[in-house]
């Protein structure tokens, strides 16, 4: 199961996006408001998550996905129920996505040290310990980042290439035109 947390301000897109193609692709994904089930991003889009972040049981996660966006990325980092499930994620060997502003967060509890992330231009000194390739999307080992919104669709492609294989991406990526 994947547990993609949304907390107020959070990118809708950057969110949205890739959850469209992970359901496309018949992945579990469980969306997790932070204080509330209905959350408004950055954009004044409001969204009903599946659940609310008290109600949690993170028993059958394999990946935690955080959204960017401001102030979306410093309420996820703010969240003890963010960061205790990212530790969770990485205790247990589960993949962790941040896209944008959210792989600070990763930086600043010093999950990416030794490994190459990308965020969104202008955080790059809070992936303590990474190297910054320029890419739009980064998986090393267990960590997946991506840059920013336009880097969605690319990002949710690589998740789905991950669970369901590289042919299947393929195919739902002619199917979504986005070639």
């Amino acid at each position: 199961m994947i547990y993609m947390f949304l907390a107020e301000g959070f990118e809708e897109i950057e969110a949205l996006c890739p959850l469209d193609l992970m359901r496309r692709a018949s992945i579990e994904v469980t969306t997790i408001g932070v204080g509330g089930k209905s959350v408004t991003g950055a954009h004044g889009i409001t969204v009903l998550a599946d659940i609310a972040d008290k109600e949690l049981c993170a028993d059958d996660m394999d990946m935690v996905f955080l959204p960017g966006g401001m102030p979306g990325t410093l309420n996820l980092a703010a969240s003890k129920t963010v960061t205790d499930t990212v530790r969770l994620a990485v205790d247990k060997g589960c993949y962790i996505a941040a896209i944008c502003a959210a792989p600070s967060i990763l930086g600043d509890m010093g999950l990416l040290v030794g490994k190459q992330a990308v965020c969104y231009p202008g955080f790059e000194d809070r992936l303590i310990g990474a190297t910054v390739p320029e890419l739009k999307v980064v998986l090393d080992g267990k960590v997946l980042t991506a840059k920013g919104m336009g880097a969605a669709l690319e990002m949710g492609l690589k998740i789905v290439e991950l669970y369901r294989g590289k042919e299947y991406a393929d195919n739902l990526k002619n199917a979504v035109i986005a070639n």
